[in-house]
């Protein structure tokens, strides 16, 4: 074989060296490039936390709040998707996601069935706010967030999520997930670490009806944690064969109304002579953000009409400290129907041009979630009753 000059031996290896710079820069323009880059698909115009805030928050604006809960679950999101794809500290997707608000993952929540992470525990970075000299946390900002993630169609953890998904569909509950169990103790013990006043739980989609119910459940103790709920699911069979038992119920009331004598009169008086009672918990209002176009959750549009009737209906009132269940509902004002994916996706939630409009809080469905919270136990009753 001939030998090759010496010439020819450069122009290879000039070659090869300029074959693996390109390759280095594809691959990371591939990195730079991808879709769920923050600066890629991530908000605009949202400036990271600056000397600033100490005299006029950001935090106080509620789309700021809005916006920044939202990337939050994004992180979720991407962290599974990390550990799906092996990402390392070099090149995950996740961090960039909560760096630019100041904060930091302190905990990811996984489920013991598949190793998938499905929450994360986040937490104000005072370390990064002060080399920013962002010398106190912001008015507002809380100092440690549970965000939750919804369904993921990814083959690694999609049967779980579905699953899940299934279960709420069937019964209107996530109680008996072990992601339940997971998110409720690790909510109640941020919030006996920083105070509830200190702590948010945020989620999206399936993991806002995981949020919903946590939140609720602590409620019920007494531990009231600000709560934003991005799409939570609305639809489930139990709904709707309860909405079939109101509907026969109503019909037979007016039945019996009209053909039966009634002893109306003497309800109202044990009900005025009805000791009053207070529960001394004040209301939970979690904030719900809604897109009429998505049909996994806009149910929680349909107004409770016959709210004002029950509040007249003494066979079924019981003492609630004043109270009815109610919630901040924020709709998506976005003109004309828009596709499912769009619709239900969190991407929208921090878009630029999103416009929103505060709906109706006396929420039907929101109203039977959470009346429970209000209402006192048959056993109280028939005890308020006898005195």
């Amino acid at each position: 074989m001939a030998k090759r000059s010496d010439e020819e031996m450069r122009s290879e290896m000039v070659a090869a060296a300029e074959g693996e710079a390109k390759m280095e820069i594809f691959k990371e323009g591939t990195v730079e490039s991808h879709p769920y880059a923050f600066h890629v698909s991530g908000p605009r115009n949202v400036s990271s936390p600056n000397w600033r805030d100490l005299i006029n928050s950001s935090w106080k604006d509620s789309n700021y709040k809005r916006t920044v809960m939202a990337c939050f679950v994004q992180a979720v999101y991407l962290l599974e998707i990390d550990r799906q794809e092996n990402r390392t500290a070099e090149n995950a997707l996740a961090p960039k996601w909560l760096i630019p608000f100041k904060y930091k993952l302190i905990e990811t929540l996984n489920d013991e069935r598949d190793g998938s992470i499905f929450g994360a525990i986040l937490e104000w970075d005072r370390s990064a706010a002060l080399a920013d000299f962002v010398l106190i946390r912001p008015s507002g900002a809380p100092r440690a967030v549970l965000a939750l993630r919804g369904t993921l169609l990814k083959s690694q953890t999609m049967r779980r999520d579905i699953e899940d998904d299934l279960r709420f569909l069937t019964w209107e509950s996530l109680k008996g997930s072990v992601r339940f169990n997971a998110a409720l103790k690790a909510l109640k013990s941020i919030a006996n670490k920083y105070g509830s006043n200190n702590v948010c739980v945020v989620g999206h989609s399936l993991g806002a009806g995981f949020a919903l119910q946590v939140g609720k459940a602590l409620a019920k103790e007494g531990i009231h944690i600000e709560a934003h709920l991005f799409n939570p699911p609305s639809v489930s069979l139990a709904m709707s064969l309860r909405n079939i038992g109101e509907k026969a119920g109503f019909a037979w009331k007016r039945f019996k109304s009209s053909m039966l004598p009634t002893n109306t009169d003497t309800e109202t008086s044990c009900n005025e002579n009805m000791p009053s009672f207070q529960i001394g918990l004040k209301q939970w209002v979690p904030h719900l953000y809604i897109n009429n176009s998505d049909y996994i959750c806009c149910s929680y549009t349909d107004q409770d009409n016959g709210l004002q009737d029950r509040r007249a209906d003494k066979e079924n009132a019981k003492p609630t400290n004043g109270h009815f269940a109610g919630a901040k509902l924020f709709l998506s004002s976005n003109k004309g129907k828009q596709k499912f994916l769009e619709a239900h996706g969190l991407e929208q939630w921090w878009s630029d041009n999103l416009e929103l409009q505060m709906a109706i809080s006396n929420s039907k469905l929101i109203t039977q979630q959470l009346k429970s919270l209000y209402t006192l136990p048959a056993s109280q009753l028939t005890q308020a009753k006898r005195q």
